[in-house]
């Protein structure tokens, strides 16, 4: 893995605890979090659709407490690494987020008269939302975030190397700062799509 920029100190905090045998413990609610479109639709493959995941991501980090540290939206799901801040909850903007995206991208979808998948992925929907009761219409997260916690920097930098191989063992592109939907670029020195935060 290439070696990212410093981060700034307060970020992690690092506790040596021999009873655990763990010496690079985190100390700090940190998530890798995984969102998948139903059926793995591969709805992202359009760039319409992205913008409305970006720009939602963009909002959640300007008003509603958001931090993220890494991400990459593939064709049908979100791979991210997340924190919040003092007295928000990563689940309240999480579910806010999802919310929002999925009536967005389906209103998206329904007026969009060039997208030739549209019926086949409005059936899609409809038929993952008929028998849920909280569902009018369609549905188009599956449920939950796949949320994992952070522990230590060991899984934390496990994760942010998956997260930006995935296009590259996808054999979308051949180096992960390549890929523009993702914030490898950042860790390589460049400016991304998103403003991170950078981790060490």
């Amino acid at each position: 893995m290439q070696k990212v920029r410093q981060h700034r100190a307060s970020a992690f905090i690092i506790q040596k605890t021999k009873k655990m045998n763990i010496t690079n413990k985190i100390n700090k609610d940190l998530f890798f979090m995984t969102d998948t479109v139903v059926d793995w639709v591969d709805i992202f493959t359009r760039p319409v659709y992205k913008h409305i995941i970006l720009e939602s991501l963009q909002y959640c980090m300007q008003q509603k407490g958001l931090i993220v540290y890494a991400w990459v939206l593939m064709s049908n799901h979100l791979h991210t690494i997340v924190s919040c801040e003092e007295n928000v909850k990563i689940s309240d903007i999480w579910r806010d987020f999802k919310k929002f995206t999925s009536k967005k991208i389906l209103e998206t979808l329904e007026d969009d008269v060039t997208e030739s998948r549209k019926k086949w992925m409005l059936d899609r929907f409809e038929f993952r939302g008929r028998y849920d009761k909280r569902i009018t219409n369609y549905k188009f997260w599956q449920d939950g975030n796949n949320e994992q916690l952070i522990f230590s920097l060991d899984y934390l930098h496990q994760k942010l190397n998956y997260i930006h191989n995935n296009p590259v063992k996808a054999e979308f592109v051949t180096k992960p700062e390549e890929y523009r939907y993702s914030s490898a670029i950042d860790y390589a020195g460049g400016k991304g799509l998103l403003k991170i935060e950078l981790i060490q």
